[in-house]
């Protein structure tokens, strides 16, 4: 089973990407992120893209902001639409889609920005986070959480630490509240993988910062202990962020059981010429 997460940037803008890529890569469950439309005008775009293609999809969507959704080839069953006792912002917006696919309950996140640490933006985040360890903790035993966390693990997951201190994304208790959500025994399957390896996710669109290499690892796979112990490779799709109309954001790639294009590293392809950094804490 392939599984990936992808933080689109707009599905209708990235339509002409999508649609090849999923037939390039062949996911068996996809987990999309910032879709930014309500759920009919997705229906009405993607449906029948996907049912051509095998998959059953469900979406969550509010209109031109968030946006998650989740799609697979191996059974969409018991589908939830947001979080059990979600926060909002005021109100709850369209973060989280959870489904039975398979043997796996997973479920496509698009984590808040957070903004800045003293905004009330932060604050939601952190509630929400919570409110997200709490729905995933009743069936943690084969839990899958794809998407885009908006939080680096670690120094490791940044270009440079230096540029971020005080910077959401990075803080203590930002990466508390991951931990917490981890603590439940969920791996982070790419990291787990490549434990010493420079691995990004993100790249801003300014300053050339893609060809640079200068990114963040935020799209992350949390993985319960069964799950986990299944992969076979875990991989970024770097080839979908190159070219005309990318999204900031490249995929992030699972296989379960079986690597149809074998172990082939931690980014494919990896960078031809990244920013020499100075060594990170």
């Amino acid at each position: 089973m392939r599984i990936a997460t992808w933080n689109v940037n707009s599905v209708r803008s990235r339509l002409p990407r999508l649609l090849p890529w999923l037939d390039q890569r062949q996911p068996d469950v996809v987990c999309l992120q910032e879709t930014k439309l309500p759920d009919d005008a997705f229906h009405e775009l993607l449906d029948k893209e996907f049912a051509d293609r095998g998959y059953q999809v469900a979406h969550h969507g509010e209109g031109r902001w968030n946006g998650v959704a989740l799609a697979s080839r191996v059974g969409l069953d018991d589908v939830v639409r947001g979080l059990a006792d979600e926060p909002g912002f005021p109100e709850p917006e369209a973060r989280a889609v959870t489904a039975t696919c398979g043997d796996l309950r997973v479920t496509s996140v698009y984590v808040p920005n957070g903004r800045t640490p003293d905004d009330p933006h932060y604050t939601y985040k952190l509630k929400w986070l919570a409110a997200l360890r709490d729905s995933v903790a009743p069936r943690r035993d084969r839990a899958v959480v794809c998407g885009d966390m908006n939080i680096a693990p670690t120094d490791d997951d940044v270009w440079d630490p230096a540029l971020f201190v005080d910077a959401t994304h990075v803080t203590p208790a930002e990466r508390a509240a991951l931990a917490e959500l981890t603590g439940l025994g969920l791996h982070d399957v790419v990291r787990d993988r490549w434990p010493d390896e420079r691995v990004f996710s993100y790249w801003d669109y300014r300053a050339g910062r893609f060809h640079q290499d200068l990114g963040m690892r935020i799209d992350l796979v949390l993985a319960a202990t069964p799950v986990a112990e299944r992969v076979a490779a875990a991989w970024v799709d770097r080839e979908a962020r190159k070219g005309t109309g990318p999204s900031d954001h490249a995929p992030v790639m699972v296989d379960l059981d079986d690597a149809p294009d074998g172990d082939i590293g931690p980014m494919v392809p990896p960078p031809s010429r990244p920013a020499r950094i100075g060594r990170r804490r």
